[in-house]
């Protein structure tokens, strides 16, 4: 399965600028909410083994999910619950163990069948979608990462992918507001990192959505406010959902405000 490769090569870029990292720097806070990088990275690992576990059964993956979900359902955050279940897991230790459950999960994906459905936190998924949502997140959540130590990320076409995701889940942000998704869905045409032209959905002079892919993929998975990016939107609904865009699972929630997300 070329996305559990993906997910492996997402994983790598993000290694890369980590390897080298004092045990005192994972400390250092992102613009992201004041997670720290130990936050982000903790994050990661926890969602990382929740996708192998459900691969491997339902039941592992609900052993594994129940108690986290106990502790949300007392009042606890998701943070504060993955501290928990680290057990004081951080710093060098928790970048070795999160690097070597990235290949874990990699390797199991990559042999796996795309349409097995897997057990998650919401709705079944396929194990395709897994796969796919663990490269979007380690991307995303790697943002901030970069942003904090000041590094400028030299992405690929692998983050096609994201890009789908950001386009399949249109509907997704209305439904999860309440709000009627408005139709029709607008037309997406974007440049990617190696020049090439991806575009989905009909096209709509008066309802689209044109641009750079990792700026797109930045405003979907809510690391960028689409006022800091380039790209553009015809059409109250392009433009409605380029300000709410949301491809991820949970709660509404709002993107960044304008210029608060940039590399430090």
């Amino acid at each position: 399965m070329q996305q559990a490769e993906d997910f492996r090569q997402e994983c790598d870029a993000l290694a890369q600028i980590l390897e080298d990292l004092p045990h005192e720097t994972f400390d250092r806070e992102t613009q992201f909410k004041g997670w720290s990088i130990n936050d982000v990275i903790g994050h990661l690992h926890m969602f990382n083994v929740a996708s192998r576990l459900t691969l491997e059964s339902g039941d592992a993956f609900s052993a594994f999910y129940a108690p986290v979900a106990a502790l949300v359902g007392q009042g606890k955050s998701m943070l504060e619950a993955q501290y928990v279940w680290l057990d004081g897991l951080s710093g060098r230790a928790l970048f070795l163990a999160w690097q070597a459950e990235c290949m874990t999960t990699a390797d199991l994906y990559a042999d796996a069948d795309p349409k097995t459905r897997v057990r998650w936190a919401g709705p079944d998924m396929s194990a395709r979608s897994s796969i796919t949502a663990r490269q979007m997140e380690t991307w995303a959540h790697g943002q901030e990462v970069f942003d904090c130590l000041g590094l400028v990320r030299t992405d690929t076409d692998r983050i096609k992918n994201i890009a789908h995701l950001g386009v399949s889940t249109f509907g997704w942000t209305f439904i999860n507001r309440g709000e009627t998704v408005p139709e029709p869905a607008p037309y997406v045409r974007l440049t990617a990192p190696s020049g090439a032209t991806w575009d989905w959905n009909t096209p709509q002079d008066d309802n689209q959505v044109c641009g750079n892919a990792v700026e797109f993929c930045q405003v979907v998975t809510q690391t960028r406010n689409v006022a800091d990016t380039e790209l553009q939107s015809s059409g109250d609904v392009a433009t409605r959902w380029m300000a709410l865009a949301q491809c991820f699972a949970g709660a509404p929630n709002d993107p960044p405000a304008a210029g608060s997300r940039h590399p430090e």
